[in-house]
């Protein structure tokens, strides 16, 4: 299938991710959230992890607060527990994904379910405006078995959210509404339909991908552990590879309002972060 180059998406920029720990030491790569990319509205942070070895992840994300954004895991290999303050409770397994809403305010808990074996995910955090942000929170636990399979030409696709060829995906979100793909692709090409005027990333967590090859457009490889920020403008991203990768791609419309964060807390100004750690200190945030 031929695609006009001014209908394609282009890479405007590569991140590589940077080493770090979160929770309780658990060992992770920061993609967005760091120098190199701070942010990339609405999405403000994403963390891949990956370990075979208990002592970089057994320790997990105990109990911690949030307000004024989603969080969203999937897990790739493994088992990850939530619990929250709300009451929620229940385990992630490989190809499943947990969309949390904090909302106004939520404790929570991820703690891995093995105590061996390879743990590999991504965690996402997503924005919410700020007409959302003192929404109830809520918790969507999905199982892979509910999540659907498309195949584009030689792309096997899971869609987790959003829709792609006729396809919806199991989580239900009203704030954003984001995209967020699992892409696997043999050796091939396939072209990915995505929402013009959103903010897009692909993610490789296996392999090389090569966007928009072709003697008219501008050609970009991506490889294991790079980020490429997708051009907004365009509505195909058109994708080949000469051996087998996956990755993930993940877009939205930005919100355009003012980012204040302090650690757990996004909000709009800094007199709702000092009101959001009073909440927290008083034992309130999550009431």
């Amino acid at each position: 299938m031929s695609v006009e180059v001014s209908e394609q998406k282009s890479i405007e920029k590569v991140v590589t991710g940077m080493p770090t720990s979160d929770g309780a030491g658990v060992s992770l790569t920061r993609i967005i959230g760091q120098p190199d990319l701070p942010r990339l509205d609405p999405f403000l942070m994403l963390d891949f992890f990956g370990s075979d070895n208990p002592g970089e992840y057994i320790a997990g994300f105990p109990p911690h607060p949030h307000r004024g954004f989603q969080t969203v895991t999937y897990m790739l290999a493994g088992k990850m527990r939530h619990k929250d303050s709300v009451g929620n409770e229940g385990v992630i397994d490989a190809g499943g994904i947990q969309w949390m809403n904090a909302g106004r305010g939520i404790i929570h808990e991820e703690m891995p379910e093995q105590e061996e074996g390879l743990l590999q995910g991504f965690q996402l955090w997503v924005n919410l405006p700020a007409v959302e942000k003192m929404s109830a929170p809520n918790y969507q636990d999905i199982q892979p078995d509910s999540v659907p399979t498309v195949h584009i030409q030689d792309a096997v696709i899971k869609v987790l959210a959003g829709e792609i060829d006729g396809v919806k995906g199991p989580v239900k979100t009203t704030a954003v509404a984001p995209t967020f793909l699992d892409v696997a692709l043999r050796s091939g090409s396939s072209e990915i339909a995505l929402g013009s005027d959103e903010a897009a990333f692909i993610y490789v967590y296996e392999g090389s991908v090569v966007i928009n090859s072709g003697e008219l457009s501008k050609e970009t490889i991506v490889s294991q552990g790079e980020l490429g920020v997708l051009s907004q403008s365009g509505k195909q991203l058109s994708v080949s590879a000469d051996t087998g990768c996956k990755f993930i791609v993940v877009s939205g419309k930005p919100i355009e309002e003012p980012v204040v964060q302090y650690g757990p807390f996004v909000m709009n100004t800094q007199q709702e972060i000092v009101q959001a750690f009073n909440d927290y200190q008083s034992g309130s945030l999550a009431k």
